[in-house]
């Protein structure tokens, strides 16, 4: 038990990450049972492998959302309020499109370290401006 005020501030889930996590479930239990579903009962063609990118990135984004929350909370400062639930999803999205399209670069196989790097490289700098404009607005 400690005597800092401000240490209980984080024990208590905001109602926005409630459904956000839902929906994670969702996401990941819809999204691999199709993913399931779609691997071992049907044929490969090019229509189900635009099926596949989407419920791998539904799937993905689903497992994610736990962990970026995490991730959240434990790096968020304590004097900051947590980020909303739709900034969550949204870096959740981007683990989803970085995995779903570094799958669908490895089929015409251009997919190495480096490109793979790269392309982490540019989500993450995309998610650094949009957090920082979103910073910046909250100030104002």
């Amino acid at each position: 038990m400690t005597d800092d005020p401000q240490a209980g501030a984080r024990e208590s889930l905001p109602p926005d990450h409630i459904g956000v996590l839902l929906m994670a479930a969702l996401l990941a239990v819809g999204g691999g049972l199709g993913l399931y579903t779609l691997v071992t009962q049907t044929i490969p063609r090019v229509a189900q492998q635009w099926v596949f990118f989407f419920l791998l990135q539904l799937t993905l984004t689903g497992i994610a959302i736990p962990v970026i929350r995490f991730l959240n909370v434990r790096f968020t400062p304590i004097n900051r309020p947590l980020p909303p639930g739709g900034v969550i999803v949204r870096q959740a999205t981007w683990v989803g499109l970085f995995v779903a399209t570094c799958a669908w670069l490895q089929i015409p196989r251009v997919l190495s370290g480096s490109v793979a790097f790269f392309l982490a490289l540019i989500f993450l700098v995309i998610e650094f401006f949009i957090r920082l404009r979103e910073r910046a607005a909250e100030i104002q």
